[in-house]
């Protein structure tokens, strides 16, 4: 049996502030959680960068040294690993993907704005308004590791962090972190969130359409944080489902949502004024759905989300669940 998970571990740094619990409250809490889920290949978000001696904007240093000490003394400590890097080959210094795998990680790319161009924009709020359009880029990139798996072969897995419902930041028109000066403002940023999020799972479909023009029968699995929930524009991009094609012929490149195993009742990674939401997604391959075994939702501890929010003071576990699924290779 094989089991893959992913995991938004909410922003783990070793270097708190006065919203976040200290790194040491966070240990034992998330690496519970992690030991819990028994991954063979863990895909996390949300790892921040631990800057270096040296370290400078025009020469960053830095490396992930909060989540090393999360995986002290776990099998994860041990397995290889890949993560998202800047230009300078460092990670970056928020919110990186990583990908920890007990089998050989053969290659590793990542994607922003490689298979879209930039888009411009002209924010309209703004103040003083923008005299023109501006480039408009996703905010993180997809992290695409090849892996080795044992009587699999080949396995492409893409890990992601698609855009925040938070509404981006427009000029002169917020207020604290939170607070907008007016409600066309907020609607502007809420849109503009939108477009980045709708637009990283764009550029995950036509990565996943030119993965299989060269392989038809490639075995590929989406998973992350998808900040949207069954049915809304990000999921049913990245699915390519017939349903939305009209079109048959492309049934070979639809993916299955993972969480169709779970019941509707515990079918959520994430909760928010009382109401559970499915945020967390695992999509699969029809290559891999005959050896599809189940899912897990490690959903029982979750705290409502909302609840720090309002403060803005976290908890030290996260406001998002494991989810894992099982393969019988």
């Amino acid at each position: 049996m094989i089991r893959i998970a992913t995991f938004n571990i909410e922003n783990l740094d070793g270097n708190p502030d006065q919203h976040n619990p200290q790194l040491e409250a966070r240990i034992p809490v998330l690496r519970s959680s992690l030991k819990r889920l028994q991954a063979d290949i863990l895909c996390l978000q949300e790892v921040h960068g631990q800057e270096l001696p040296g370290h400078t904007a025009h020469d960053p240093k830095r490396n992930l040294s909060a989540l090393d000490r999360v995986l002290e003394g776990t099998d994860y400590a041990g397995y290889e690993r890949a993560f998202t890097r800047t230009s300078n080959d460092a990670p970056y210094n928020k919110r990186n993907l990583v990908i920890l795998s007990r089998f050989p990680i053969t290659q590793v790319q990542q994607y922003r704005n490689d298979h879209i161009d930039k888009l411009q924009y002209r924010k309209v709020t703004a103040l003083p308004p923008e005299p023109e359009a501006r480039d408009l880029r996703w905010e993180r990139p997809i992290l695409h590791a090849q892996i080795e798996v044992p009587e699999l072969g080949q396995l492409h897995l893409i890990n992601l962090h698609l855009k925040s419902r938070l509404a981006t930041k427009i000029t002169n028109q917020t207020e604290g972190y939170y607070g907008w000066k007016s409600a066309a403002a907020w609607a502007e940023g809420y849109f503009l969130s939108s477009i980045k999020r709708v637009g990283q799972a764009l550029e995950t479909r036509i990565l996943l359409d030119k993965l299989f023009d060269q392989e038809p029968a490639a075995n590929i699995l989406v998973c992350g944080d998808f900040n949207a929930e069954p049915g809304e524009v990000p999921v049913e991009a990245i699915a390519g489902r017939v349903e939305n094609t009209n079109n048959p012929e492309l049934r070979s490149r639809v993916l299955i949502p993972c969480s169709r195993s779970i019941p509707d009742s515990v079918r959520f990674s994430h909760y928010h004024h009382g109401q559970g939401n499915l945020l967390d997604h695992m999509l699969i391959s029809q290559s891999l759905l005959p050896h599809f075994q189940g899912t897990e939702i490690h959903n029982e501890n979750l705290h409502d989300e909302s609840l720090p929010a309002s403060s803005d003071r976290k908890f030290p576990e996260s406001d998002h669940a494991g989810f894992v699924a099982a393969f019988d290779y």
